[in-house]
Order: C-alpha cells, then structure tokens, then sequence
C-alpha cells in the first residue's frame, strides 16, 4: 500500500479512507492519469479544501498520496527510490483549487526530482477535473529553459502514449549522455565555487579543484563559479542557480557534485536535500586522493585518522526511529542511539590510531637518532604539490620513486644518500606537498610525517616557476612552514621548470635573484643547486 502523507489532521475517517482507496487503485501505463481516478482526486479535493498529489510510477502503481493546504503541497523524501534512467520514473499529478497555472515551485520540484513529468488537475467550482497541465524536462534547453509544456488536455480526451512518449524522452537523454560508455565506471562530476574572492583567484581555485578532481580519476564534465557578496549560508549558492546545475547534470549524466569551499554537516543536508546527486567538498575529495595514495602503514594510519574525524561531525544526526538499539550489561549505557553507538565507535577508533600513530613516531624517532650518529647532515625538500620534488629527487640520486603530473602523487617520506660534489654526503628527504586550504584533520594528522622536517639542517623549498601563481603557492608554504615552527630551519629556494616558461627572460632574473633556477628533468641545470646547497649547509653545520 502507498503512503499517505501531508497534511492529514483533522480529516475523517471515511475521508482517510478515501485517500487510502487512492493509493491502492493501479493507473494504465498509457495515460498520465485515468478519468475516472482524475474525476476522484478533485472531487476529493474539492470536498477538504486541500490540494492532493498522487506519486506515480510507470508501471502504474502509487508510491505516495500527498494531502497539502489549499495553497500546495510538500513532497516527502525519496531518497529510497532508485532512477529509473536519467529521469527518476515517477510522475507527479496534484490538483490546483483556484485555477492557478504550474508554479514556480512545480518547477522546482520537476528539476530538483527529475521527474518523468508533473501534472496539474484545475479543479472547477463544483469540484469536477477542468483540464490537465502537464510540463517535462528536455535534453537540451530551448530558448533559454530547460522544460517543456505540453498542450492542455481533458483526462477523457488523453490520445497519445504516456510510456511511449517517456520511452522516446528517455532516449534522447541516452543519446545525449553517450560519453558514459567512453568513461566507464568513473566518476563523472561538476565543479561548483561560490566565492567573495577576485575573479582571477577564484578561477585559479577552480583549475586547482579540477586538477585535484583529475588527480582522483574523476572525470570533469563542467564547471560552475558562481560570485557572490555573501554566500548563502544554507545552500551555499541560490536555489535558482542549484536548480541550473541539477539541469546540468541530467543532461551530462553526472553523479558527483564536488564543491570548491568546504561545506558543514548542515549544508550536505541541505544540498543532497535537493538532490540524489553525491555531494563532497574539497576537503572530502584530497583525503579521498590521500586514502588512495598512503602506501606506508603509517600512512594509511594517518588517513584513516584523518578521514574520521572529518566523518565525526558529520554523522546525520537525525535519529527519526528513536529506537534504542542496545543496552544493558556490555554496553556504555542504556538505551544507546544508533548514532551515539556510530561516533562512540568512531572514538574508539581514533584512540587505537592516535596510540599506533605514537608508536611509528617513536620508531621514526629512533630511526632519526641511528642516522645522527653516522653524522650525516639531512636536506629535507618542501613545497606545494606538484613542484616537482619527487623528480628532482629521482635525477639528483638515480632514484625510482613515484612521480607523476598529479597533485599528490607522492605522500610517504622517501629519504635516499646524496653525495655533494667536494666529498660531502647528506641524507634528503621527499616529504608530502602542500596546497592552500590543507585539511587541518590531514595536517595534524601527518604531523607525524612532517617530524622529519624538525630534523633538517636545511630546507630546500621546491618552487613551480611555470606555475602563474607561484608567488601565492611560494606563501602558502612559507605560511605552513611558520604554523609548523619550522620557520627558524635555513631554507634554500628552488625554482623548478624553468624549461616550460619558454623565454621570459624577466621572469628568470627576477627567480634567479631569489634563489636557484633549474630543471629537475635535466640534471646538467642541478649543478649552481648542489654547489650553494654544499655552501650553506658547510656554514650550517660549523656554527
């Protein structure tokens, strides 16, 4: 039997029964809606005053009976039902009172829901159906709307095939979409930024989230930036413009909603509201990159710890059962939510992991003190992702370790033997790179990992100089590095990739001025690097 839902206070039982009674009647898969049933909701409708919707699905049978006020009414969540295709397999047909048209909350709740079609009964004064108003959703948008109105029609007058017409819609949405035979089983998303911030910055944020995104195998479908003054504290951006995006991802078959700021507990709920989209924020999408990336066990340690804790908050916390799942002897207490069991298990988890994280550190610790008494001085390379401190340690001591055009490609800490050229050999180290906006769970959590940084003599900070934003990369890890309390260590500027700046003569003198420049492709360009990284970690280690 269908739900009834809504605005059911007040009425009688023999008025229950009736809507009972409609939700129990099967429709013909030819017809949007029979006369007969039409002829029995406004009737219906007609006698409480209220507007009443029926939930339809194509093979017929009701999924929900909604009673509403006279003004409208409010679809429950369907969350449970699964899309039928690109559309959501079920119609909506609700009855109008005072003549209205199709509103704008109708369309609304045709995009939001993704609706095979919804339909509006005009109810006439003595309560009988006047015509049926019905509107659907396009594979391309037409004169700057993405819907379409059919023709007014009388319920007894119904000619053409409502499942040969969805058939045929459903079809052209395939045909749109055909890219998802090419991706596989990928990811397929639309980057969404709302920012306050300048054009160029936001837009620099932006080719960031889609290089994470692509670093994550996630196949970019489009991109949204949308600037505001204040950002809408529940939905982060207008319903209008979420509606826009909903459109967007019909037509282009996405699944996954990834948002450039990071989005509270509250503002999930509120999106996926909307939507049966998955949605994640920046933060979600790097620990998502990190979890992929750790090989190391303390690696893995530390994301996991990471991802917990940004899970914890975020826990719903809805409970709509109130049911006390456990209790009594063996349990904290009686009468434990599911959701207290969920985060009292997730402490747990984080205590074991904090315990295992301190045991590594030890062992890195001791490992640290083994090094020391062989009395070698440790170069320690830092940067923002992707500057290319994995390749240049690869060419500097003929290494083989993981390096990839990727953000984050590397994350566990490679330490390798480098001898200088006047007999002086050093430890250097690959450490994980930054990027502005770090989780902070993910930062405290490789606190562990970045320990080896205190032990540096010197610090080599690996700049991308092709990067247009160098300078504002070049401060966000000089900022880290404060926050780190690593300002004091001697730090030597590496600007890299100077062979893709073409001749920007300008450019490299005004780099050169800084620091070194070089390529970690070409090792004969290391050399002015390996003779002043010799020369100040001489002075270094005599004072």
């Amino acid at each position: 039997m269908a739900l009834v839902s809504g605005n059911t206070s007040g009425l009688k039982k023999n008025q229950l029964k009736e809507l009972e009674r409609l939700a129990g009647k099967r429709h013909s898969r030819e017809a949007i809606i029979g006369p007969e049933i039409a002829r029995a909701i406004c009737q219906l409708s007609f006698d409480l005053n209220r507007q009443i919707g029926l939930l339809i699905q194509r093979s017929g049978k009701v999924e929900a009976v909604i009673v509403g006020d006279f003004r409208g009414i409010m679809i429950p969540q369907l969350s449970h039902i699964r899309s039928r295709g690109r559309l959501k397999g079920l119609r909506l047909v609700h009855t109008h009172l005072a003549g209205e048209e199709i509103s704008d909350e109708d369309l609304m709740d045709l995009l939001f829901l993704r609706l095979d079609m919804l339909s509006v009964l005009k109810v006439t004064p003595d309560g009988f159906p006047e015509n049926l108003y019905s509107v659907h959703l396009l594979p391309n948008g037409r004169d700057g709307k993405n819907w379409a109105f059919l023709p007014p029609v009388h319920p007894a007058n119904q000619n053409d095939s409502f499942e040969e017409f969805i058939h045929a819609l459903e079809g052209e949405f395939t045909r749109q979409t055909s890219a998802r035979d090419v991706t596989g089983s990928k990811d397929m998303a639309i980057l969404v930024s709302v920012s306050n911030s300048s054009r160029g910055r936001a837009e620099e944020s932006m080719r960031e989230l889609s290089e994470l995104a692509r670093s994550d195998d996630v196949v970019v479908l489009a991109k949204v930036l949308q600037q505001r003054r204040k950002v809408n504290p529940r939905l982060i951006l207008g319903k209008g413009k979420l509606a826009d995006i909903m459109i967007q991802a019909l037509q282009l078959n996405a699944n996954l909603l990834i948002f450039d700021q990071e989005l509270n507990p509250s503002q999930i709920r509120s999106i996926t509201d909307y939507t049966d989209l998955r949605v994640i924020d920046r933060t979600q999408l790097i620990l998502d990159i990190f979890a992929h990336r750790a090989l190391s066990r303390e690696g893995k340690l530390q994301v996991e710890m990471a991802q917990l804790k940004y899970m914890l908050p975020r826990l719903s916390s809805r409970d709509d059962a109130l049911s006390r799942l456990t209790g009594g002897i063996g349990a904290r207490g009686p009468g434990e939510t599911k959701l207290e069991i969920d985060k009292r298990r997730i402490n747990d988890r984080l205590a074991r992991l904090a315990k295992e994280l301190k045991k590594v550190s030890r062992e890195r610790y001791r490992r640290r003190c083994r090094r020391r008494k062989k009395d070698l001085p440790v170069l320690s390379l830092v940067g923002y992702t992707n500057a290319g401190k994995s390749t240049l340690l690869n060419t500097l001591t003929q290494s083989d370790i993981v390096a990839e055009d990727k953000l984050f490609a590397t994350l566990d800490p490679t330490s390798r033997r480098l001898r200088f050229p006047r007999d002086m050999e050093v430890v250097i180290t690959d450490t994980v790179g930054f990027i502005r906006h770090l989780p902070v769970d993910l930062l405290q959590a490789f606190k562990a990992t970045l320990e080896e940084l205190e032990e540096a003599d010197l610090l080599v900070h690996v700049v991308d100089l092709s990067n247009p934003c160098y300078r504002e990369q070049m401060k966000v890890v000089d900022d880290l590095l404060q926050e780190l309390d690593l300002g004091m260590i001697p730090c030597l500027k590496l600007f890299n990739k100077c062979d893709q700046i073409g001749g920007d003569t300008m450019l490299l003198e005004s780099a050169a001025r800084e620091g070194v420049v070089v390529s970690a492709l070409h090792a004969e360009t290391l050399a002015p690097f390996l003779e002043q990284a010799q020369q100040l970690m001489g002075k270094i280690l005599r004072n």
